[in-house]
């Protein structure tokens, strides 16, 4: 848990850091102080806390400022405030406006906040897991495996179930390509959001996203490579946050890239899909990948496998893959490079071509993903081929 306090009374912090570490609880607390001007030393790239603790002074209207907006980028931080004088009526009334829900006397002691956090863990455990875990990332084994072509076309259909508000983030590097493969000219795009953090809300979020026809929403990527040396996993954590307000369903094509930085932005996910291709680069690429991304797979079926451009020639380098690695091919999709390519240069998605045997295969991937039950269009009748898709229980 992450905790921050907001404090003008550096003994004050000194104080309630100690409180904070003697609970258990708490893996890293951040110290934030007022400039002369009252304003919030805070930034921009700082991901926002789970709690937030404000040891409130002669000037409590700043940090109820904080708290209100702190809480409009994220809206299940939970705010504790604290002063040495006893809340008048009209004081806890501003206080409740701006998000706080406990007003305690100073000084706190550790066993009163260890109750305290010890009930946002538990009400955490039921609310916030089900807010924040609405992320699918797709992840690439390395380049040029159709990872961003899958996440477009995947989102479309996700989109097309109806019902579910549905957003799909751009994250892929050196520049993201799902406006043009959507046929989409943005106005804004990831850019424009990281320039904006400070008053990044879910109003401010919305206006970012470009609609296509199928109802998908998208957060264009970045059209120039050397803007990602502005872009940091803080602020993509910050943004997710926001995002996750505002869709029901949030996909993020994440291109090929992993390092540690990332692991807390990785860690919002409910499901991470890996693209890969039975190929020996890519399946060595995709063995060393899921290595280095071990700690992130202690929950059952949350990394799972999907073979992109699948032929049949492909099952036994897959049962090798699968015999080594003690890891299951969760989807295979089949290759169809003409209507792919036709599809690419259009700028439209797979869904209004003809239904054949890979729009059925990325469309039952959608349902499974989603937990929906769609009756899927017939596959056409091939000779030779049994069933072109299939799912593989996650070991």
């Amino acid at each position: 848990m992450i905790t921050a306090i907001a404090s003008a009374n550096p003994t004050s912090v000194g104080q309630l850091r100690a409180c904070l570490q003697q609970t258990g609880f708490v893996d890293s607390v951040v110290e934030w102080a007022p400039s002369a001007q009252g304003e919030w030393q805070v930034s921009t790239n700082q991901s926002i806390p789970d709690v937030l603790i404000l040891d409130i002074d002669r000037h409590p209207t700043m940090f109820f400022a904080l708290s209100a907006h702190l809480r409009k980028l994220r809206p299940t931080l939970h705010v504790i405030a604290c002063s040495e004088q006893a809340p008048q009526p009209e004081l806890l009334l501003e206080a409740m406006r701006s998000g706080v829900q406990e007003f305690l006397s100073s000084p706190l002691d550790a066993a009163t906040l260890r109750k305290i956090l010890q009930g946002f863990i538990q009400e955490s455990a039921g609310t916030e897991l089900d807010l924040t875990r609405k992320l699918i990332v797709l992840m690439g084994a390395k380049g040029g495996v159709g990872t961003s072509t899958l996440a477009v076309n995947l989102s479309v259909q996700i989109a097309a179930l109806g019902g579910k508000r549905t957003l799909l983030l751009d994250l892929g590097q050196p520049v993201g390509h799902a406006s043009l493969l959507l046929d989409l000219r943005p106005r804004f795009t990831i850019r424009d959001a990281f320039e904006n953090l400070e008053s990044l809300d879910s109003h401010f979020f919305t206006r970012l996203l470009t609609k296509h026809s199928s109802g998908l929403e998208v957060l264009a990527g970045i059209a120039h490579p050397e803007q990602w040396q502005r872009l940091s996993a803080p602020g993509i954590n910050r943004l997710l946050n926001v995002a996750q307000t505002a869709g029901d369903v949030i996909l993020m094509d994440f291109g090929a890239h992993f390092s540690p930085e990332w692991r807390d932005v990785l860690n919002q996910a409910r499901t991470i899909l890996f693209v890969a291709e039975a190929n020996v680069p890519c399946l060595w690429s995709l063995e060393r990948q899921l290595s280095a991304m071990a700690e992130l797979d202690r929950e059952p079926g949350r990394i799972r496998i999907v073979m992109n451009r699948w032929g049949r020639k492909d099952d036994s380098a897959i049962k090798s893959f699968e015999k080594n690695s003690k890891r299951s091919i969760f989807a295979r999709i089949p290759n169809d490079f003409t209507q792919v390519s036709e599809a690419t240069n259009l700028g439209v998605p797979l869904f209004k071509n003809h239904n054949n045997s890979l729009l059925v295969s990325v469309r039952q991937l959608a349902t499974q993903l989603v937990g929906e039950s769609v009756a899927l269009p017939a596959e056409p009748q091939r000779s030779g081929f049994g069933r072109l898709f299939a799912f593989s229980k996650a070991r």
